[in-house]
């Protein structure tokens, strides 16, 4: 059971994390269109990943608009007879480009180097340490033969683990200050990611997703709760 609400404990505001910005990348978002420090990791099954670091530049300006401008929400679930809290937070952005057009700018840079559309846009706030997603391929792309997810990272890195689905040795990647992870071929179907608690202390990190509409989805629907935390990268 699952109950989405608006987040009001352990929330970010602008005002709480300046000090934290100021270690970030100061100046306006750009992104380098031609991707040109991108480089292809051939996987198992005809599963692959595509990581461009340092793809926007200038994302502690898109970081803080983003805390400051999302309806952040948060979502509960019944375990073991008792209600825990998700260890994140997400939302599902209509228009990003009403936030920042660089939002825009990145969709129709992905959508033109991968010949498709990515027409959803999402958004996952880790905001410490303990925030964390358990492995998973996302909700419908890990029914589909091959499919599409390109994530955009700002704020903080945070270590993110892939392996093969069902269990087997793992590979970490640090991703944070703009970069671009984009997972490709069987990767959904074939292999499982996560982000892990960490122990020390982790300045906050938002994952910025982009997913073509798949048939699986309702059609005209956006995604349903359980659909947006389930595609946490």
């Amino acid at each position: 059971m699952t109950r989405p609400a608006v987040l009001r404990s352990r929330a970010l505001t602008s005002s709480s994390i300046t000090g934290q910005l100021g270690l970030f990348e100061a100046g306006a978002p750009n992104i380098d269109e031609r991707f040109t420090t991108v480089e292809r990791i051939t996987l198992e099954h005809g599963a692959w990943l595509d990581v461009a670091r340092g793809w926007l530049t200038g994302h502690g300006q898109v970081f803080d608009l983003l805390v400051a401008r999302v309806a952040w929400r948060s979502e509960s679930r019944v375990m073991y007879d008792r209600t825990v809290e998700v260890p994140r937070q997400y939302a599902v952005l209509s228009d990003g480009a009403q936030i920042h057009p660089v939002l825009e700018t990145m969709r129709s840079a992905l959508d033109r180097r991968y010949a498709t559309s990515f027409e959803r846009l999402s958004v996952a706030l880790y905001r410490d340490g303990r925030d964390s997603v358990a492995w998973h391929g996302d909700y419908v792309a890990r029914r589909m033969p091959q499919a599409l997810v390109a994530t955009v990272s700002v704020g903080s890195p945070r270590k993110f683990l892939l392996r093969p689905t069902g269990g087997g040795r793992s590979i970490a990647i640090s991703l944070g200050w703009g970069d671009l992870l984009v997972m490709g071929g069987s990767c959904q179907r074939t292999y499982q990611h996560a982000i892990p608690k960490i122990a020390r202390a982790a300045g906050p990190r938002i994952a910025i997703m982009y997913r073509p509409k798949w048939k699986a989805d309702e059609p005209d629907a956006p995604p349903t709760d359980e659909q947006a935390a389930s595609n946490d990268a």
